[in-house]
């Protein structure tokens, strides 16, 4: 689209006019930067504001756009009461006091999401959900590039959606939160979906309800609704009049999973699409992100064979129920990217035999009374550790013996202890990881690091690894 076209959109959706409105970008970060380089494209008056004293990205924006205002070190509200538009990065909280008193004034939110929505002409595929929703994105990104589409991958992930604009894609696929959606009105998404809705964020948002509402927003506009019929809270999302197809591994949907002699298949109604042990992936939940990306491509009309030959060939992603390692007959798994309570469950639910868990961290509110009967079922033994470590040991309640660690190092060590031939360690945290990590990636890597240890230990030793004794039960 041209800017001629995306202006009057935003004039029309937003009363967004370059020639009257002043944006004020709340937060310095990948999203503020990608917003302020599109309010400039087009023209706009616009300022920065951080709550941080030095923002990571300030000296690189200020090489970039030297002479736009930038306040740091808090939210003055001086600088929001000049505002008839605010654009909140994500990372920051629509219940700040100064934004609060900024919208009862009269400014108006408007999302990164919503400019990129006024700002194409072309499909977008909307992806949100409690987990997986990164597994999906990259999954369908790929099912498209090799279906020969042009198309533009980012969002939540990867890449902000508006410096996504620069591809000029015939399709876009955006990995969208709860914090992209609850400020977003003007998406439309050609096909979308909500993978499932399990406690997380409630920190941010006030209960599990609010919380489902914000993801629901996905589904706002005429598109295709994909549904995870096994989710209650997804089910519920439905729209009837809406064009709606549904995915299961549990029960018979338009995509689901199916038994045709001692194979198991996935299923495009009563059409075989794949054996499911073609799928390269860890854990059955991740036969559901492949049956929902499915989905979605048939929705935007890929071709189901290309899709297939992808998923035979789709490793996943790092820190996503990732295989690091097998030391003599001991699986190790890094699932950091679990870091909430939902996370943890789909991946331990995708295990037949018992797995040694690692978990811990900040919990951000969670009730970890969730964890129990699946940790029960699932789990010979949990390692614990981080900020909210106790709150997990009281809600499991005896249920399985529990060992603490103060690191990554010394969970692994205990958890090599633990493990028999034949067993998986699941690093599975079901926390965020801001207690003890940069983020979950750098929790992933000490992991990672930790369990390479054991391998080099091993090579090295003539004799089997003595592990030393275990640390008492906490």
């Amino acid at each position: 689209m041209d800017s001629a076209a995306i202006t009057a959109l935003l004039k029309k959706n937003f009363a967004l006019d370059p020639q009257t409105a002043k944006v004020l970008v709340v937060g310095l970060g990948d999203t503020g930067i990608s917003v302020a380089h599109y309010l400039q494209d087009l023209g706009f008056k616009f300022a920065i504001i951080d709550s941080r004293a030095q923002p990571p990205m300030m000296d690189e924006f200020s090489q970039q756009m030297p002479d736009t205002p930038v306040f740091t070190g808090g939210f003055d509200e001086a600088a929001f009461k000049v505002a008839t538009h605010l654009v909140v990065s994500p990372g920051v909280s629509l219940n700040e006091q100064a934004i609060v008193k900024a919208i009862a004034n009269g400014s108006k939110i408007v999302s990164d999401i919503d400019l990129f929505a006024c700002s194409v002409d072309v499909p977008i595929v909307a992806i949100s959900g409690s987990n997986g929703k990164s597994t999906v994105t990259t999954m369908f990104g790929e099912m498209a590039k090799a279906a020969g589409m042009e198309v533009g991958v980012g969002g939540n992930l990867g890449t902000p959606a508006l410096d996504l604009l620069a591809l000029n894609a015939r399709l876009y696929v955006l990995e969208l939160s709860s914090f992209q959606l609850e400020r977003t009105s003007a998406l439309n998404a050609a096909a979308a979906t909500v993978l499932n809705v399990s406690a997380d964020h409630l920190d941010r948002h006030a209960d599990l309800a609010e919380y489902a509402r914000e993801k629901q927003r996905v589904f706002r506009g005429d598109g295709v609704m994909i549904i995870n019929v096994d989710d209650p809270v997804v089910d519920a999302m439905r729209d009837d009049p809406r064009n709606t197809v549904t995915f299961s591994i549990n029960k018979k949907a338009d995509f689901h999973l199916a038994f045709e002699g001692d194979t198991e298949y996935l299923m495009h109604n009563e059409s075989r699409l794949m054996p499911l042990a073609e799928l390269p992936l860890e854990g059955r939940h991740n036969a559901a992100n492949a049956l929902a990306a499915l989905a979605l491509g048939v929705a935007v009309g890929l071709d189901e064979q290309i899709m297939c030959d992808v998923l035979r060939k789709f490793k996943g992603l790092s820190h996503r129920m990732q295989r690091v390692a097998e030391i003599r007959g001991v699986t190790w798994v890094n699932d950091s990217k679990a870091t909430n309570i939902g996370a943890c469950v789909a991946a331990l639910q995708g295990y037949a035999r018992k797995v040694i868990l690692i978990a811990g961290g900040d919990a951000k509110g969670a009730d970890m009374n969730e964890l129990a009967p699946v940790i029960k079922e699932k789990a010979k033994s949990v390692v614990l550790m981080g900020k909210d470590a106790a709150l997990i040991k009281q809600a499991l309640n005896g249920c399985v013996p529990v060992y603490s660690a103060d690191n990554m190092a010394e969970a692994v060590q205990i958890a090599a202890g633990l493990a028999d031939v034949g067993e998986s360690v699941l690093l599975s945290p079901a926390c965020a990881s801001l207690d003890q990590y940069k983020n979950y990636q750098d929790r992933g890597e000490k992991f990672t690091k930790a369990v390479l240890a054991l391998v080099d230990r091993t090579a090295t030793s003539k004799t089997p690894t003595v592990v030393p004794p275990l640390m008492a039960a906490i």
